[in-house]
């Protein structure tokens, strides 16, 4: 049992080293075609912020991930459950924002635009 506990600490470390990879890498993206932009592309600015974005919601996802499994997994007490619960309910604050941010609407008001929702809202 304590192998497994080795195990699973060592996967959720990975997983949120992995997530700052993708965020540093984001970051990285974004500014090379902040500097170097494609010749169709003129709000240079708004892309930037958009890619930066993206690694950013890319990289959360990997960091929750990983509380996950250190939550879980590792140490299942009530204190290591709130402070999961804390950081999810954070995380999808954020990533709400930065969807709204980025694509100028509410995630669900994006799929009725594209005539996929064509029910009565609640």
């Amino acid at each position: 049992m304590d192998s497994f506990k080795t195990i699973a600490e060592y996967a959720s470390l990975i997983i949120d080293f992995a997530g700052v990879v993708v965020i540093v890498l984001g970051l990285l993206y974004g500014l090379v075609r902040f500097v170097h932009p494609p010749e169709t592309h003129a709000g240079r600015y708004r892309q930037l912020r958009q890619d930066v974005g993206r690694g950013i919601l890319l990289g959360l996802e990997f960091m929750v991930a990983g509380d996950i499994i250190r939550t879980v997994a590792i140490e299942p007490t009530l204190d290591s459950v709130l402070v999961l619960a804390l950081i999810v309910v954070v995380r999808t604050f954020l990533s709400m924002s930065l969807e709204v941010e980025l694509e100028g609407q509410w995630p669900w008001h994006r799929r009725r635009a594209q005539g996929g929702d064509t029910g009565t809202s609640l």
